[in-house]
């Protein structure tokens, strides 16, 4: 028997003998009966077991610590306080003792603290909701593009393909750092390496996505990701989840589409499936959660291009830290600005075309690129994306004017010639939109063991 099969059956349960496996989470004693907050880890939710000094072991039961793990033999009861039911143990048993000095003691711990215990942190109130919330969310968005009719693929984690900039992801290689071989110019000879030549753990799957997407028309990607940018933001992770939908026949405005539906879909499905942990993170993360998750659902995203922004950002009356520019990115001030401005989530659609990817599909003015990146009140960008470049000469002549080397990925380019057609994708940071999804500030708080600069504990 399980804490979640009692909750779900608790009715027919009611009265009859249960036994449980689980963990002390907080331990009261008094002297002729004792209280033990229980948990399993299969529901948010803790079952109090209640035992009298009857019991056999009853000086033993109440030496028990927080942290054991114990067995509960008994039946399942109404509560004389403030729960629904309790268990009246008739038998407890010790499965796992627990010293006095363990570190997840019933109390407040700062985020912090909690970061250098990673791996106990996950039996916290906060990370039980933050990690059940990340796995209910993960299923739902598999759930969305499985009715959807995509076709999930899995890009190669090890690559060769550069699609963010080869200085911005970690190199791969067998070679031994004490003993390098080297060619006749005295560079480093990677074609003795593994692979011939030299590779690169994966920054996006995009490129070999769009491959998939222009053979079964509509594909997703959903796994990791790695960045060696040297940035200690709360934001930014070198080891992070992206979701990466790549999408046959679909123009910018389709693509648009799309993101707005998906959202809505994994934002209602979390709030349908984690209420309990919805609720903790509004009381106790950020204050308003719930309204502003069900807000988002219900509302109409505003489409909008960057100079309409700017446009808006220059005609108000705020004093900018960074002043906002018709040739450059947007700022966190100005993300905030603007989804206050209209009220919700905001699409910014065409792009400066000298800030953004080669690979983004050139509008017809040549100075701006059909690409979009989608704000959301309370977090800022959480998507981004573009209509990718199906002419292979426009491609080509891009691609060399910023410098990627198009002999590497002739055959990204060679989807031009081979019944090329319009088509779209986005990108997604998995640990944004948890953020979004409970409030938590830190990136580091949504995943288990977060690796940023100077950090790969664990």
């Amino acid at each position: 028997m399980t804490v979640r099969e009692i909750y779900e059956k608790q009715k027919e349960l009611l009265n009859k003998e249960v036994t449980l496996q689980g963990w002390i989470r907080n331990h009261r004693k008094q002297k002729e009966f004792g209280f033990i907050d229980f948990s399993d880890g299969t529901d948010f939710k803790h079952i109090q077991i209640v035992y009298e000094s009857a019991l056999k072991d009853f000086e033993q039961i109440q030496k028990l610590h927080v942290g054991c793990s114990i067995k509960v033999e008994g039946k399942l009861v109404p509560s004389e306080g403030k729960q629904d039911f309790e268990v009246k143990a008739t038998e407890i048993t010790l499965l796992g003792d627990c010293p006095e000095d363990y570190p997840m003691q019933p109390k407040k711990h700062s985020r912090e603290f909690l970061r250098e215990q990673a791996y106990l942190r996950p039996r916290t109130n906060l990370f039980q909701a933050v990690f059940r919330i990340r796995s209910i969310a993960a299923f739902a968005i598999h759930e969305y593009f499985q009715k959807n009719n995509y076709l999930y693929v899995h890009t190669p984690l090890i690559t060769t393909a550069d699609c963010e900039g080869s200085d911005q992801m970690f190199k791969v290689t067998t070679l031994d750092f004490n003993n390098l071989p080297k060619d006749e110019d005295g560079k480093v000879d990677m074609s003795k390496d593994l692979f011939g030549s030299l590779s690169y753990i994966t920054g996006s799957g995009q490129l070999h996505g769009e491959t998939f997407a222009l053979a079964f028309q509509k594909i997703y990607t959903f796994g990791p990701t790695f960045r060696t940018e040297n940035s200690n933001t709360k934001t930014h992770a070198n080891e992070f989840w992206m979701i990466e939908p790549e999408i046959s026949f679909c123009d910018l405005n389709g693509l648009m589409d799309i993101e707005e539906d998906m959202l809505k879909y994994v934002v209602k499905y979390v709030l349908d499936h984690c209420s309990d942990e919805i609720n903790f993170c509004d009381n106790f993360v950020e204050k308003g959660l719930r309204e502003k998750l069900e807000k988002l659902v219900n509302s109409s995203f505003t489409r909008v291009t960057h100079k309409e922004v700017i446009d808006i950002l220059k005609k108000s009356k705020e004093k900018w830290e960074f002043e906002p520019s018709y040739e450059d990115d947007i700022a966190k001030e100005h993300e905030k600005y603007i989804t206050e401005y209209f009220n919700g989530p905001v699409f910014i659609t065409d792009w400066p075309k000298d800030i953004k990817a080669w690979y983004m599909k050139a509008n017809p003015d040549n100075k701006t690129v059909a690409a979009v990146d989608l704000e959301v009140p309370g977090a800022g960008e959480l998507m981004g994306g573009s209509q990718r470049e199906e002419d292979y000469d426009v491609l080509l002549e891009r691609a060399k004017s910023m410098g990627v080397d198009t002999d590497a990925i002739n055959w990204y380019m060679n989807l031009r010639k081979f019944g090329g057609c319009v088509h779209s994708g986005f990108g997604m940071g998995f640990e944004r939109l948890i953020m979004y999804l409970t409030g938590i500030e830190n990136i580091r708080d949504v995943i288990p063991y977060p690796r940023t600069p100077g950090n790969c504990d664990y």
